[in-house]
């Protein structure tokens, strides 16, 4: 079957990222398709039609999402509209989940053929979603491989892609080159340092991270710390931070942006929780993840989430590859300890590298390529299980 006409929603810039990478193979495959719905520059460039800006969805927390509601609404009931009246082969919601599970769901009761690329965290907490999803869509594509057997315990069809990082990221880096490039000594130990890319993460971990980073400068006088600034806002409030920890200040080199150079020119990372440390994975880099958060956001994480870690690469390989310090446990003395006993296990490090190039050969599936053939059986009334697993 020819696929003539797809229906993709994107929610911001990494679904545009994705969508892009979809749509040209998509393209490639079928010379004849056209897309319409939701999507940025990159899918715009791909050759979407694009109803709303993509900045439309891109709205985050309680009080906004509130704020915004009536709007959110109106352009839901506006893309339903023209998808029925379009009647696509399918409609794709990309990331977004919030918003695009519910118009998957109308779509889906109307006869048109759904899809969900990306997984909502439904594993981790609220797992009672998963109902919902079942319902919402005929088929999910997931990034990693323990979201895809979530899906597969549920009944839900699902489709492991693969994740586009794994895919950008090579096999193999320069450490010692990375090092030189950005002026590091080549044989000093190097800490990269990334306390998060949003203001809260700075607020509730800037501190705790320069402090334990002050102390293993103390007990490493040639250790070079490089960190990495996610923002023009993060830059400066990481400058103002550094000027109360003289020690680091004089060993740290603070960049802009370049996150992925400090980790690959890095022995040991210290990080938040989050996509940095699957970047770190990838990069084969040690790691510990440190994570602070609001007293009441964890006290009801406690009795929300269900998985026993939260840095993505234990997710994935469903054993503690990385230590994790979490709230209480995150003190400076107890950062810098581990951290030390880190860099000073050479064995340690190496083994651990080479574990985390194995996982990165798990996750590079070719992501956009495998989406596309999952898209392309979804919309012939074919079942996901026949993805090539290649």
């Amino acid at each position: 079957m020819s696929l003539k006409r797809v229906y993709l929603v994107a929610g911001e810039l990494s679904g545009d990222i994705l969508g892009a990478g979809l749509m040209r193979e998509l393209s490639a495959r079928h010379p004849e398709v056209e897309f319409r719905g939701i999507g940025g520059p990159r899918m715009q460039a791909a050759g979407m039609q694009s109803r709303f800006p993509l900045e439309t969805l891109a709205v985050m927390g309680l009080v906004e999402v509130l704020k915004h509601l009536p709007a959110l609404i109106k352009v839901r009931r506006t893309l339903k509209a023209e998808a029925l009246a379009w009647q696509p082969d399918i409609m794709l919601g990309i990331d977004a989940p919030d918003f695009n599970l519910g118009l998957e769901r109308q779509l889906r009761e109307a006869g048109i053929t759904t899809a969900h690329y990306v997984s909502p965290s439904v594993w981790a907490w609220r797992q009672g979603r998963v109902k919902g999803i079942a319902k919402s869509v005929d088929g999910m594509l997931t990034l990693l491989p323990f979201e895809a057997e979530f899906y597969r315990d549920h009944r839900v069809p699902v489709a492991f892609v693969g994740h586009p990082l794994a895919d950008e990221l090579p096999l193999e880096n320069d450490r010692l080159g990375t090092r030189q490039a950005l002026g590091l000594e080549p044989d000093s130990q190097v800490l990269a340092l990334l306390p998060g890319s949003r203001a809260n993460e700075i607020r509730f971990l800037g501190d705790t991270f320069c402090a334990a980073a002050e102390q293993l400068c103390q007990r490493h006088p040639a250790l070079q710390v490089v960190i990495p600034a996610a923002t023009a806002d993060r830059h400066r409030e990481i400058s103002a931070l550094l000027a109360h920890y003289p020690q680091l200040a004089k060993r740290c080199l603070l960049l802009n942006e370049q996150a992925r150079e400090a980790m690959i020119a890095s022995d040991v990372v210290l990080l938040a929780s989050g996509t940095a440390a699957l970047e770190a994975m990838l990069c084969h880099r040690s790691m510990l993840v440190a994570y602070k958060m609001a007293p009441a956001t964890h006290w009801l994480a406690k009795r929300l989430v269900k998985t026993q870690w939260v840095s993505l690469p234990n997710l994935i390989a469903q054993e503690t590859l990385v230590p994790e310090l979490i709230q209480e446990a995150a003190s400076p003395e107890a950062i810098a300890d581990q951290l030390g006993a880190m860099l000073a296990d050479d064995a340690s490090r190496r083994e651990l590298e080479a574990r985390f190039a194995t996982l990165h050969i798990t996750l590079q599936r070719d992501a956009s390529r495998r989406a596309a053939e999952a898209i392309s059986l979804l919309a012939a009334g074919q079942t996901l299980e026949n993805v090539h697993d290649d």
